[in-house]
């Protein structure tokens, strides 16, 4: 019998769906011919789910650390929760509230952790973390957790401590009531708990701190307060010296004063760490307030104090410091960001012990310290997170799954150099956590580590005078901002695009070398549409003439070591012929590494700055770069550091312009007054989608200029670039090498390149172009474009394999060949190939060499398409589009079937569209904060896969034994006094509290994955899917029940059997 698949049936629903919005635009003998190509990408490969999250938790707000099971967690001022262990091992979770973290506590060694504002359990034993349970109170002001207890003390705004137990969450009838800890010490409110903690030695006594400076020592037995502490300065911390006869307060006015618990009349000591001591003996300056002080003590030397603030008044404009003092020395250590919370780690976690601080670490507003305290300078330690790529606000992401074996080495080599001197040279210790099996399989999807660091400001002299700082004006950005970038891992050639406009190759070299002239090109792109003149379509003429922008032929053009402008104004002393950043004069001294070919920039035209680069691609096996904006586009051969081409968007049609374009009108020539002077236009960073302001105003960035509102919205813009080799005529047998050109109204126009086939001749001979015209029209601006083969295969772009550019000439000079992309064509079938081609809009796949579109499908027509991307599965080949609406879809090649809809994140921030990318194997990642990458995966495989691919979060660690009381300590009761907190707390003894003192909300537990809401018929298919998988789930989950009760079963039925054999033969008084 034939096994029923529910799930074909859903593709072939699919597949019927989708015939009704995809149109077939070519002959019928077309279809026929590409009906033989086989399709195995199928909608059932597709899930979309969240992966992992990298990057420095946004808007940090506290911190906890486990110290057995060595693992930090951080709490976000959005209701994240971020776990950090060894290299790697990373977790997200976010409370749907959205509340701000104010404080971490950890059940120590323990499958949970507790989370303040709202009350929530947390497991994260094995893989992920998930809230299983919440407890709403009032506002909570701090909470303390013992070691080895389940009773959390809650302290609130009014006052109150509330006993909550953290494995059944809830609340003890045991209150401790403002009013009776201070009794007739104020006349007036304490204000909010500020500190909760247990003496170290009597775990009975606990310490309460009011913030108007009261502090009560409470006797959790007698219910009463055996002594109160009273300052007139309000109180932010407290921390117990482990003996626990002891503590150190800290101060809104910048002091410390340490008490003394059988002395509350006053403190034992007080001092100020950062005061200026009178010397008449009065009392020194206020200062700012500690925000935090910790108190630690070592069995060898001298005890460390460890604190937050207090600096002088006087230190205006002073970074946030952290003050550790250790004896008679104090070091004050600078930081970059505001210091949010600092923990001090100790070797063991009794607090009733020598604490032996062996390092801190400092939560920073925008990055994550640790710092070695037991060696001297106090260094930090070198971070393994991947934290710091928020280093400069991140402006755009390209996403490279599937790069050469070879190429992660190379980078890390030459990355490991790069100011790896000054850490501590003992090893990470958040070292919690760990791979599991399959660690090389779970590295290479789930960790993100940094290889290499490039600054491209170092080409570029900065800016000191107002003179100097008046070409960088033009942007509101920071001038050296990247905003696209172009990467042949193949052959390690880089290329960006800057907002200054200009755009700097780089070449991969593992030597270093001194560059004493940077090498530039200056391009000058204008659109005057009244000088326009059609272009020739011969392949030679078109690559001899001089195009608009340039003095001399572009085969002569050579690069020049740096702008002279003295003399770039105009005859009506209008800027011209200036680049908007100076090049470095100086020697540039480039690391092993990437470093610069060529640097290429635009000059101003006339008094207009030039356009913002909307474009960009590069090509190894070429040796070409294109880039393009709102003028027009330009080719440089970054080999001969010539420019080849410089034309405008209407030449590139000809005759055959489909487009009505008015010519601008000419700028009057008359001294501009000295306001008009210092105005510039301001140009933005713009996405791939450049024309993104004109689709939807909620997005648009602004931009002021002689060009009108309606103009603006008309231009056309250079929008993608695509180098392959391709039939561009049926009578061709061989394929020619070609650049594809998009623009932003939808037009897709082809440029013949002839490249000489020899080393030789490739350094000597001029590249070749000449123009074809329009291919293809689509709605909307062109996204993305791709080849296929006959069998609808995607063809790999062209490359040249990486060579050292420093070698010995003897080296350098072998012949290199690039890799061969297309097939030969048949008679029976001359159309050996397919154009893939996304827009805003629509999908089209075109056949070559005919040209004729055999598939069409309109993506969207309520919104568009943000990001696009042909992308390989192990099934086979697809587009995935990211629409402005927050949808994410994919399409079958060559056929365009729609196989995934999913509304996945409406786009609600610019950032998420300019760095949203797909890449193979089902990856894809955006920015979802300035500081944090999330990553997510469209694919079923790894979907499936990836609980296996998770490790471990926590691990099988035996807790460190409680200190050694002694002989004589336990003898006549010197240790350690504890505690029964279950006969004080429980409900036999304290009562049931107050249902009004907190709601108890049961959390989603074990709900893990993103489920996103589908549309349309293709979304009622995926829940139909989702809930057959959901299904299965289940009945798995309850055939593991049914095998571990009838384990159960068995071992009871053993044991039961052991007891009847040991007493079978024995008499009853034997037993």
């Amino acid at each position: 019998m034939k096994k029923f698949n529910i799930r074909k049936v859903l593709d072939g629903l699919t597949a019927a769906s989708s015939s009704s919005s995809s149109a077939a635009a070519s002959p019928q003998s077309g279809n026929r011919e590409n009906d033989m190509i086989q399709e195995t990408l199928q909608s059932e490969h597709f899930q979309l789910c969240k992966t992992v999250r990298h990057g420095f938790p946004n808007q940090p707000s506290s911190m906890a650390f486990d110290p057995v099971q060595k693992i930090l967690a951080i709490g976000t001022q959005s209701g994240a929760l971020r776990l950090f262990g060894q290299a790697g091992v990373e977790c997200y979770c976010r409370h749907e509230s959205g509340s701000a973290v104010i404080q971490l506590e950890f059940l120590v060694n323990e499958v949970s952790s507790a989370l303040t504002t709202f009350l929530t359990g947390v497991p994260f034993r094995r893989h992920t973390m998930a809230v299983i349970s919440l407890l709403v109170f009032g506002r909570i002001t701090f909470c303390h957790l013992p070691f080895q207890s389940k009773w959390l003390y809650v302290g609130t705004e009014r006052g109150n401590i509330h006993i909550v137990n953290v494995e059944s969450f809830t609340l003890s009838g045991y209150v401790i009531m403002w009013n009776k800890a201070i009794e007739l010490s104020s006349k007036s409110h304490p204000g909010p708990v500020v500190h909760i903690s247990d003496n170290p030695m009597d775990e009975g006594k606990l310490l309460i701190g009011f913030e108007c400076g009261i502090v009560v020592l409470w006797d959790l037995k007698s219910k009463k307060a055996d002594y109160r502490y009273n300052y007139d300065e309000a109180i932010h911390s407290v921390a117990w010296h482990h003996e626990g006869k002891q503590f150190v307060c800290s101060h809104s006015d910048g002091t410390l004063t340490t008490w003394n618990i059988r002395a509350p009349a006053k403190p034992a000591q007080i001092i100020t760490p950062h005061g200026k001591q009178p010397k008449d003996g009065k009392k020194p300056e206020p200062c700012k307030p500690i925000l935090k002080v910790e108190y630690k003590t070592t069995r060898a030397g001298d005890p460390f104090m460890i604190l937050c603030g207090g600096l002088s008044y006087d230190t205006v404009g002073r970074r946030a410091c952290l003050t550790v003092m250790h004896g008679k020395s104090t070091a004050v250590l600078e930081m970059d960001y505001p210091i949010v919370d600092f923990l001090t780690l100790c070797e063991t976690p009794y607090p009733n012990d020598f604490q032996e601080p062996y390092a801190v670490v400092v939560l920073l507003e925008k990055d994550l310290v640790v710092i070695d305290l037991a060696q001297i300078g106090y260094p930090i330690f070198e971070n393994p997170y991947p934290l710091s790529i928020h280093e400069s606000p991140v402006t755009c992401c390209e996403y490279f799954a599937d790069c050469p074996a070879e190429v992660i080495p190379a980078l890390y080599s030459v990355g490991s150099r790069q100011n790896r001197q000054g850490f501590s040279k003992k090893e990470w210790p958040i070292s919690g956590g760990n791979w599991g099996q399959g660690t090389l399989t779970i590295s290479r999807i789930h960790a993100l580590f940094v290889l290499y660091k490039l600054k491209t400001a170092k080409v570029f002299e900065k800016p000191r005078g107002k003179e100097e700082k008046s070409s960088t004006e033009i942007v509101d950005e920071d001038p050296f901002a990247i905003q696209i970038l172009s990467w042949c891992p193949e052959s390690r050639v880089l290329c960006v695009a800057g907002v200054s406009a200009l755009v700097i190759v780089y070449r991969f070299s593992k030597q270093e070398v001194t560059t004493e002239v940077v090498q530039l090109l200056e391009v000058r792109m204008q659109c005057e549409l009244n000088e326009v003149e059609s272009p020739e379509c011969g392949g030679e003429q078109a690559s001899t003439v001089s195009t608009p922008g340039t003095s001399s032929s572009p085969q002569t053009s050579l690069p020049q070591s740096h702008p002279s402008t003295s003399s770039n104004n105009s005859s009506d002393g209008l800027r011209d012929n200036v680049p908007c950043l100076k090049v470095r004069s100086s020697p540039l001294k480039q690391s092993a590494g990437y470093q610069v070919e060529l640097l290429i920039q635009l000059v101003w035209v006339s008094g207009e700055p030039p356009q913002p680069i909307t474009s960009l691609a590069v090509n190894s096996a070429y040796g070409l770069v294109a880039f393009g904006n709102g003028n027009g586009l330009a080719v440089v051969d970054y080999l001969q550091k010539t420019l080849l081409l410089n034309v405008s968007t209407a030449e590139l049609y000809g005759s055959t312009d489909p487009h009505h374009r008015q010519p601008h009108s000419p700028r009057k020539t008359r001294q501009p007054s000295a306001g008009e002077q210092t105005t510039k236009r301001k140009l933005h960073l713009l996405t791939n989608n450049h024309n993104l302001y004109a689709r939807d105003n909620s997005f648009s960035r602004s931009r002021s200029s002689s060009v009108t509102s309606i103009d603006r919205e008309s231009r056309e813009v250079i929008s993608s670039f695509y180098f392959c080799d391709w039939l561009s005529k049926k009578s061709e047998t061989v394929a020619v090498p070609s650049l594809w050109v998009g623009t932003s109204l939808g037009s897709m126009l082809a440029i013949a390149l002839t490249v000489p086939s020899t080393p030789e001749q490739r350094m000597q001979q001029p590249v070749g172009v000449s123009f074809c015209g329009k291919t293809l029209r689509l709605k909307g601006g062109i996204l993305r474009m791709a080849q296929l083969d006959a069998s609808g295969t995607l063809l790999p772009h062209v490359y040249e394999s990486w060579y050292e550019p420093n070698a010995p000439e003897e080296e350098r000079e072998r012949p290199r060949r690039r890799r061969p992309t297309s097939p030969p064509s048949s008679q029976e079938n001359p159309d050996c190939q397919y154009a893939v081609v996304c827009s805003e809009k629509q999908a089209k796949v075109v056949a070559l060499p005919s040209q004729n579109c055999v598939y069409e499908h309109n993506i969207t027509e309520t919104s568009f398409v943000l990001r696009a991307d042909v992308v390989t599965l192990t099934a086979g080949v697809g587009i995935a589009c990211f629409c402005a609406n927050g949808h994410i879809m994919t399409l079958s090649l060559p056929s365009l079937r729609p196989l995934l809809d999913v509304n996945y994140l409406p786009l609600t921030d610019m950032r998420i569209a300019r760095t949203f990318c797909f890449s193979n194997q089902g990856q894809a990642l955006y920015l979802t904060s300035p500081t944090e990458i999330q990553r997510i995966t469209y694919s079923q495989e790894t979907c499936d896969n990836l609980q296996e691919m998770l490790g471990e979060l926590f691990t099988p660690v035996e807790t460190p034994e409680a200190p050694n009381r002694g002989f004589f300590k336990g003898l006549f009761g010197g240790g350690a006094q504890s505690l029964d907190r279950e006969d004080l707390f429980g409900e036999v003894a304290a009562g049931k509290a107050s249902r009004s003192l907190a709601q108890h909300i049961p959390g989603p537990g074990g709900m893990e994955g993103m489920k996103g809401a589908a549309s349309g018929v293709v979304g009622e298919l995926a829940r139909a899917r989702i809930a057959l998988d959901e299904r299965g789930q289940k009945l798995g989950e309850l055939e593991e029940r049914t095998a571990g009760m009838m384990a159960s079963a068995d071992s009871f039925s053993k044991h039961a059997h052991d007891i009847m054999l040991k007493y079978k033969d024995k008499k009853w008084y034997q037993l």
